[in-house]
């Protein structure tokens, strides 16, 4: 079954038995090993990495066969291995790019496969378009060898990286105690191992495989976080961190129960590097990200690129301009100096950091941020309905026909990626097809929880009505 292949905001994805099927991870890998054969790089290699979703291993495996069958050598993870630690695998063995067989955040059913490019990050969209042209060529022809596949340790070196960028001996000093929640991904016994190695208490929670992600989805936003919630006020543990099925992002639960979302993530960690560690350079954010980024890169004169929905843009930026950190709503961040590229484990080891050496509980540092730039809650709502609806609601907002919703007038429409309402400081509602499902989604943000809610609510009415 070889059904249609779409590249959404990083890479393709599919259901299992319908889409995601060894064919079509054949077409793609051929598709890719004919991309670095276009650009003179096939002597460079390809890596090969994946996740603990259900036939990411044999898919890993029949991927590397077809790479090696174009001529292109390879080197295949050796284990479930986490997205940034293949892109750094790209960086440190200078190899022309790498196929991560993972379907990230997505439920159970779907799989996938991101292509990093040889800088060690997403690829920009004229790498994608260049890849999808060789889909149709699937078939190798004869050759008179196939290349190599080795098989190699790619999480190790990647955490000596790791090491060199996060002050373990301040988080142990500090008495901080950790539950660690991979959500059955990639990321599974990975910081516990350097928080072990380093003499940091923590607890690891979903670190057995299961394909299933039993009770959750592999996203660390709410409702999946409950466990770890729970987790963290049953042994009194100062904070939990999150990481999503391939590692690349990240979520936290305070140690009062209250969830940290990848907004408060971004500029908690912004504002440490600005102002604690004396780091300048230039902002970038996703659409749908909080304005307090806004705020804090305006308060210390920082250059602010605003880009639409997806980590390729961030990552381009990244790579062409000085950026200090990027940053998108999803949980995924970059920060100057590692690669361009979202790193979930490293952006939670830097967020304990923060923690040790402020002496603050992830509440007060949120407090904090309020207290300064004023309250920001931010929520996202995915509504799966039919693509007729999804049409129909796009261009309600896209025509203005709404100028209101939950009692807030629209005083400007932006459309960088999808359509937003804005209402003044700091309130918006942003409407968006997704890239890779048949779902709508919703997001918001407010000066409490409550206007968000109300907001949402509405504006989820009448899509479903629509």
């Amino acid at each position: 079954m070889t059904r249609e292949i779409k590249f959404g905001t990083d890479g393709w994805r599919a259901i299992i038995g319908e889409g995601f099927v060894f064919a079509n991870v054949r077409r793609v890998a051929v598709a890719a090993a004919r991309y670095v054969i276009a650009e003179g790089s096939a002597k460079q290699g390809l890596i090969i990495g994946y996740d603990t979703r259900f036939l990411s291993p044999e898919s890993a495996e029949r991927a590397a066969e077809a790479v090696a069958e174009a001529g292109v050598p390879v080197i295949l993870a050796d284990r479930p291995t986490p997205t940034p630690a293949v892109s750094f695998a790209v960086v440190a063995r200078k190899a022309a790019g790498a196929l991560m067989i993972t379907a990230s955040h997505n439920p159970y059913a779907w799989n996938g496969i991101k292509f990093k490019a040889a800088y060690g990050g997403s690829a920009d969209p004229s790498i994608v378009h260049r890849i999808e042209g060789h889909l149709d060529e699937s078939e190798i022809g004869p050759r008179s060898r196939t290349a190599d596949i080795e098989t190699a340790d790619l999480i190790s070196p990647y955490l000596a990286r790791i090491k060199a960028r996060v002050n373990f001996e301040c988080i142990r000093a500090s008495g901080l105690r950790f539950v660690i929640d991979p959500m059955y991904g990639a990321a599974r016994g990975v910081i516990v191992r350097l928080f072990d190695e380093a003499g940091v208490p923590c607890r690891e929670i979903h670190g057995e495989r299961n394909p299933l992600f039993p009770g959750l989805n592999p996203e660390p936003i709410e409702p999946h976080v409950e466990e770890l919630r729970r987790a963290v006020a049953e042994g009194k543990y100062h904070a939990g961190l999150a990481t999503d099925g391939d590692a690349d992002r990240l979520g936290a639960i305070d140690r009062s129960g209250d969830f940290v979302d990848s907004h408060k993530i971004f500029s908690i960690l912004l504002r440490h590097l600005v102002e604690d560690s004396g780091k300048c350079g230039e902002v970038a954010r996703t659409f749908s990200t909080t304005t307090m980024i806004d705020k804090i890169a305006r308060k210390h004169g920082l250059p602010l690129h605003v880009t639409p929905i997806g980590f390729k843009y961030i990552c381009e930026l990244m790579r062409t301009r000085n950026i200090l950190m990027g940053g998108e709503e999803s949980g995924g961040i970059g920060i100057q100096g590692h690669m361009p590229e979202r790193d979930g484990i490293l952006n939670s080891l830097l967020l304990a950091e923060v923690m040790a050496e402020k002496g603050r509980t992830l509440g007060e540092l949120v407090a904090e941020l309020n207290e300064e730039y004023g309250p920001h809650f931010y929520g996202r709502v995915d509504l799966e309905i039919p693509q007729a609806a999804i049409h129909r609601i796009l261009q309600l907002v896209k025509n203005h026909r709404i100028t209101s919703v939950a009692g807030h007038a629209v005083t400007e429409f932006q459309d960088l990626d999808g359509f937003k309402m804005l209402f003044g400081d700091p309130l918006w509602l942003l409407v968006r097809a997704s890239g890779t499902e048949n779902m709508l989604r919703l997001y918001a943000e407010a000066p409490s929880a409550e206007e968000v809610k109300k907001m949402l609510d509405e504006m989820a009415a009448i899509a479903r009505k629509e």
